[in-house]
């Protein structure tokens, strides 16, 4: 019966027989012998080897009964590798019994990499695990972030799950190198070699500073030497006193912009991701668009939606990204600024977001370029001496107003699953036809990047009116297609009536009439609830003579 030993490897308590223990303490001092000529971190090597030996000693005992034996330990060496396997330590570790060959634990494992993060190192994690550049992990979880509008909770979840690989065996994992102790070694003197460059580098511009510094105050006290044989100016001491005032006023002042840069800075970007994850959201859940206020560009656009709202997040959040770090820098020393395949990554997104706004809007100018109209004329069955009856009306159930009224604002309605642009833009006249017949005409008017397209724009605006009778019912609003909700388009209505054909405005015309000519010159407003009849040359009030008459009476007493 072999004795047990209770040993800790690693942070952890094993239970392990006399046999197995000696193994593994000839193993380590063997391990331990090799790296004697360098001994430049040959504890932490040592260290991160018994700790990849009790992580492999723990997968294998799942039980805390459990006493590790001599197999066991033979299996932790096939994976970690001999000593000979790199150095010449032979002849301190030439049991027979260790003559394993060289062996690799298992695949990569998903870390955090701490060594190359931007802010919590998920993006070089994720990319080393799939073995591509880290750039493009990010740009991809940026797009995440602007289109679909869960990049940042995505990121956030694994930032919390993935640990962060801070052990040598944890960093040889995430790359997928074996974890042995020939690997272990290299890591660790690679990384103690960037050490030693950066104390290195550190040290020399120390000391170049301790010069200069020496140099500094050599020369200050030499003036000062001088200046006490020459006698005292209390002009200059007064002088120099103002300088150093006005150098800490400078200073301050400095930091108080840098507080604001990063303020104004952190509150922009803030807005940008809540805006970025609301209309990402929005969309992606299909949601209406009354809800999301686009820019009047986005519409009639080729590029998609998304694409432009990526650019526009991009053109601002960038700049303002850079702001921000700039004022971290003006508040502390300690900030580093961005690499040069940083700074170029965002410059070049930048600029492909600028081009593609520019683009945009060039092409949003193109399509208001240019002015086009469709006349739609039909002849009215109204006899002379007979009255006609104008009307407006509005439907509902596209678009409910209370006050009906004629105003240039756009509204977006849906029928029928398709969107359209309700306009109350509307205008009518009332003219004399000089042909004997009434007749009327609908004019209606658009943009386009021609005249010709500018045409079919217009005739394809949606406009109705019925006639029953005498009687003209006319709709209070056109439709429109959705990409021209920023276009100024309108519809005029003339309806042309031959001499003594009487005219009767409904109270519902009262603010679509527009600039209808009459004999007593009256206002438009006023023209509702009254009958005209047309003379040989214009409109005339056949219902308010007394009024008028009254009125030129009473200015005449006075």
């Amino acid at each position: 019966m072999n004795k047990t030993i209770n040993i800790n490897l690693g942070g952890f308590f094993f239970h392990i027989d006399e046999i197995a223990y000696q193994k593994l303490r000839r193993y380590l001092e063997s391990i331990s012998k090799s790296l004697s000529e360098d001994p430049q971190g040959k504890n932490e090597i040592i260290a991160d080897i018994e700790a990849r030996i009790s992580e492999l000693l723990s997968e294998k005992i799942t039980d805390a009964r459990q006493v590790v034996n001599e197999s066991d330990i033979e299996d932790i060496i096939v994976i970690m590798g001999q000593p000979e396997d790199y150095t010449e330590a032979e002849e301190a570790y030439s049991d027979a019994s260790y003559s394993y060959t060289r062996n690799s634990s298992s695949g990569k494992k998903l870390f955090r990499d701490g060594d190359d993060k931007f802010l919590g190192g998920v993006a070089s994690g994720i990319a080393h695990y799939f073995d591509i550049d880290t750039i493009w992990i990010r740009l991809g979880l940026l797009a995440l972030f602007f289109g679909a509008g869960f990049g940042i909770l995505l990121y956030i979840i694994l930032w919390i799950l993935l640990p962060e690989a801070k052990t040598t065996a944890e960093k040889l994992q995430m790359e997928g190198e074996p974890v042995n102790i020939d690997n272990i070694e290299k890591k660790i003197r690679k990384e103690f070699t960037n050490v030693s460059e950066n104390v290195r580098n550190v040290a020399n511009q120390a000391s170049e500073k301790f010069k200069d510094g020496a140099n500094e105050f050599s020369e200050k006290m030499n003036q000062t030497f001088s200046a006490k044989t020459k006698k005292n100016n209390g002009l200059q001491d007064f002088l120099n006193a103002i300088g150093k005032i006005i150098l800490v006023f400078f200073k301050i002042l400095g930091k108080f912009i840098g507080v604001i840069l990063v303020f104004v800075a952190a509150a922009v970007i803030l807005s940008l991701i809540v805006g970025g994850f609301s209309v990402g959201s929005l969309e992606f859940l299909n949601i209406d668009s009354n809800f999301i206020s686009y820019p009047q560009f986005f519409y009639e656009a080729t590029l998609p939606r998304w694409l432009l709202t990526l650019s526009i997040f991009t053109l601002v959040g960038i700049p303002f990204l850079v702001l921000f770090v700039l004022g971290l820098r003006i508040l502390s020393s300690n900030v580093k600024q961005f690499s040069k395949a940083t700074s170029l990554t965002l410059l070049g997104i930048w600029i492909i977001a600028l081009l593609t706004i520019i683009f945009t809007g060039i092409e949003f100018g193109a399509t208001h370029a240019n002015y086009g109209k469709h006349v739609e004329k039909n002849t009215l069955n109204i006899a002379k001496n007979d009255t006609l009856v104008l009307k407006m009306q509005n439907d509902d159930t596209i678009y409910y107003q209370h006050n009906l009224r004629r105003t240039s604002r756009k509204h977006e309605v849906e029928i029928d699953n398709k969107q359209f642009v309700y306009t109350n833009d509307v205008r009518l006249d009332i003219k004399k036809s000089n042909s004997g017949t009434a007749y009327i005409v609908v004019q209606k008017e658009s943009y386009g990047s021609s005249s010709v397209k500018a045409s079919k724009n217009a005739e394809k605006i949606q406009y109705k009116y019925t006639i029953k009778d005498n009687e003209i019912i006319l709709d209070a609003f056109f439709l429109s297609d959705i990409k021209n909700i920023f276009k100024d388009e309108e519809i005029d209505i003339t309806i042309f009536i031959p001499e003594t054909t009487n005219v009767y405005f409904d109270y519902s015309v009262k603010t679509f009439l527009n600039d209808v000519k009459n004999e007593t010159r009256i206002d438009d407003r006023d023209m509702v609830n009254q009958h005209f009849i047309m003379t040989d040359k214009t409109l005339k009030c056949t219902d308010c003579i007394q009024e008028i008459e009254e009125n030129d009476i009473d200015e005449k007493t006075i």
